[in-house]
């Protein structure tokens, strides 16, 4: 089963993904994640991304592209995966149709996560991360231990810029601009279902099991 997460930042796509992936046990690809992972790891791949980077430039769609071909020819994918954070607009989502294509693959399913601007807001501006781990953790919803430490390696935590409301704000702005013809794209497939996604996170992966049911009789989770 292949299934894609589409939702704004903040709506729990990367906390569905992982469950979900758990719990169907497929593998969770995020285009972030692929992307650190390459430049962590020195790839060809990795190494053009990092200039890019290193520049102050957004990489390319080509080079995520490329990264996904490679992710998929992986054997574990065989079976299916739940795709996180890609695509994020049109020509994004028509790239990733030739791609699969090419693989003699399709989407299975399309779950949209709707969260309101205020529960978004709320969640964003409360995440704190540590710099020498990348651990995350949240001003309200996950404390650490100790004020502004690392649970894990005892390093500073801190917000992220581009979590400040005001630019939360322009961040959704931007993300709605792009995902209402992407939403559209998908609903036409007869494969989109959105979730409520201002709740609990188990009653959220709940729903989207029971979406997943309903597609498909075959599933046993």
């Amino acid at each position: 089963m292949r299934i894609i997460l589409l939702g704004p930042p903040g709506a729990g796509k990367g906390t569905q993904a992982k469950a979900l992936a758990a719990r169907l046990e497929l593998p969770h690809i995020s285009t972030g994640d692929l992307l650190r992972q390459n430049v962590s790891q020195g790839s060809a791949l990795g190494k053009q991304a990092q200039d890019f980077m290193n520049r102050g430039v957004l990489v390319p769609d080509e080079l995520i592209k490329e990264m996904l071909i490679e992710r998929f020819s992986r054997p574990d994918v065989q079976c299916g995966f739940i795709l996180d954070g890609y695509p994020r607009n049109i020509n994004q989502a028509q790239t990733l149709d030739e791609i699969l294509a090419r693989m003699k693959m399709d989407i299975d399913s399309v779950v949209n996560l709707n969260a309101s601007e205020s529960v978004i807001i709320q969640r964003l501006s409360g995440r704190l991360a540590c710099g020498s781990c990348g651990m995350n953790f949240h001003a309200t919803n996950m404390p650490p231990k100790k004020a502004m430490t690392c649970d894990a390696c005892g390093g500073k935590l801190h917000q992220r810029s581009d979590d400040k409301e005001e630019t939360v704000k322009k961040r959704l702005e931007v993300y709605h601009k792009e995902s209402a013809p992407l939403i559209e794209y998908y609903r036409r497939t007869k494969k989109l279902n959105s979730i409520p996604a201002d709740g609990d996170a188990k009653i959220m992966l709940e729903k989207i099991v029971q979406f997943l049911k309903e597609r498909h009789d075959s599933l046993k989770v």
